[in-house]
């Protein structure tokens, strides 16, 4: 049984690496992984938890302490093993070819990632807009961003995308939002009628606030109708635009037809 774990599988910088050595590699990586996710978890809800950081602060620097303890267990581990690090540079250029071909947007993802912990130009708990997807963020991670979307459903969006494309984040500022809701009427309508109308919709809505206050502006002055648009301020971490402006909207509707 000894000779099989002492059986040289293959021979990297000098070093015979056997089946016995290979699977105390395994082992002591797989020790340091959830090693790694342990410092994680209590920097995050224990050492950090008694500062003033918000969660996704604490959540970043977490993530950024998990990578520290991998790269340096790593080395510790591959040093230990009698593998000379600086020798496995002509591995580290085969991968980097194979980062080329298929890799790329692993690794995209992956350092878009670690921008965005850095800066944190969005965090968990924001509200945020990507193109067609709209919700909250839950959870940044290494490669991806899980975002909780209006109806419950958890989206998995690469982090590359919140780096190179046009992300609205409602809650960047920390107060309320303008919301512009454009409303047509007849010609034949008085337009002082209809501004009265749109301000006492505003007024009577649940979720829009009196400071600062609604609005109604002319943006154009179309021959064939009265075009108006409505501007409102919400709170948007209680309050959501869709459903919001459903509800104006049937409001306005029936302020209308009862005017």
């Amino acid at each position: 049984m000894t000779g099989a774990w002492d059986f040289e599988l293959f021979s990297l910088s000098g070093v015979s690496v056997t089946l016995g050595s290979l699977l105390k590699l395994v082992v002591l990586l797989a020790a340091l992984f959830w090693l790694a996710g342990w410092v994680r978890r209590l920097t995050i809800s224990r050492v950090l938890r008694r500062t003033d950081l918000d969660l996704g602060t604490r959540q970043a620097v977490g993530a950024v302490v998990r990578y520290l303890v991998l790269l340096v267990g790593v080395a510790i581990i591959l040093q230990n093993a009698g593998l000379d690090l600086a020798a496995l540079g002509i591995v580290a250029g085969a991968v980097s070819v194979g980062v080329g071909f298929g890799l790329q947007n692993v690794v995209s993802n992956f350092v878009s990632g670690v921008i965005i912990m850095l800066e944190r130009p969005i965090k968990v708990g924001d509200r945020v807009l990507l193109s067609d997807i709209e919700g909250e963020v839950r959870e940044i991670g290494a490669r991806r961003t899980t975002v909780v979307a209006n109806d419950n459903i958890a989206i998995l969006v690469p982090n590359q995308r919140f780096i190179v494309e046009n992300v609205t984040n409602l809650m960047t500022t920390g107060s309320a939002v303008r919301l512009r809701l454009p409303v047509g009427a007849a010609p034949e309508r008085d337009p002082d009628e209809v501004r009265r109308v749109l301000l006492d919709a505003a007024a009577q809505q649940p979720g829009v606030l009196a400071e600062p206050p609604p609005s109604v502006l002319r943006p154009t002055l179309a021959p064939g109708a009265l075009a108006f648009e409505l501007t409102v301020w919400h709170d948007p971490a209680h309050t959501l635009r869709q459903v919001l402006t459903s509800e104006l909207n049937q409001r306005i509707d029936a302020l209308l037809r009862r005017a």
